[in-house]
């Protein structure tokens, strides 16, 4: 059992999320697929990052 505090925890599943989505997209780019701007991917980020 482990006891967490609650905004520790949220921080830990919205890094947990991030890492998963990062992880997709690199194995998009080593597949050849399609990526998007460069652009696109800061504003991105950027509001991933707003959220953690």
């Amino acid at each position: 059992m482990v006891v967490m505090d609650i905004e520790l925890f949220n921080r830990r599943e919205k890094m947990i999320k991030l890492r998963e989505e990062l992880l997709s997209v690199e194995e998009d780019r080593l597949a050849g697929r399609k990526g998007c701007a460069l652009d696109e991917l800061e504003d991105y980020l950027e509001s991933i990052i707003a959220g953690v």
